[in-house]
């Protein structure tokens, strides 16, 4: 019997970025979750961002998200290098731009591994890198009419 590693679906898949986009219009979980569906896959770690209320002890009425036009490139960038460090199986990323409301959907992000633990720390090395390096500015519009800009994701 082979060793549990021998086996292929113990590996990174060939082609494991599934997808990446830029969105103006709402976010699908559903659909990123689809996206990084695979039958070697023991593990699948989903993270969605949501616009919340507050920030830095202030209301938050509403926010709009703009980005650089390499914005999407630098995501897949960052979605090949996570997925050269882990065995991932699948991946995907997508973030909105354009103005949102509290409780939309800002990002979502998955990836499937073949264990467990190595989908979450995929996972979060892909929004934490995301968060950190992709040209994505929040401009935050808060309820006592003060706005701030606050840069990447």
């Amino acid at each position: 019997m082979a060793t549990t590693n021998d086996h292929p679906g113990e590996q990174a898949a060939q082609d494991p970025v599934k997808l990446i986009g830029i969105r103006d219009s709402a976010l699908s979980l559903d659909e990123v979750f689809r996206a990084v569906g695979d039958d070697a896959a023991g593990g699948t770690a989903l993270f969605v961002g949501t616009v919340r209320n507050h920030d830095g002890g202030a209301d938050v009425e509403e926010l709009g998200y703009s980005c650089h036009p390499s914005a999407e490139a630098e995501m897949r960038r960052i979605a090949e290098k996570v997925a050269a460090e882990f065995p991932v199986r699948a991946l995907a990323a997508v973030h909105r731009v354009g103005d949102l409301r509290v409780g939309d959907l800002a990002v979502v992000v998955a990836v499937s591994c073949p264990h467990r633990g190595e989908a979450f720390e995929a996972c979060r090395k892909l929004i934490d890198d995301l968060k950190h390096e992709v040209p994505i500015w929040k401009h935050q519009r808060f309820s006592d009419g003060t706005e701030e800009w606050v840069g990447a994701c």
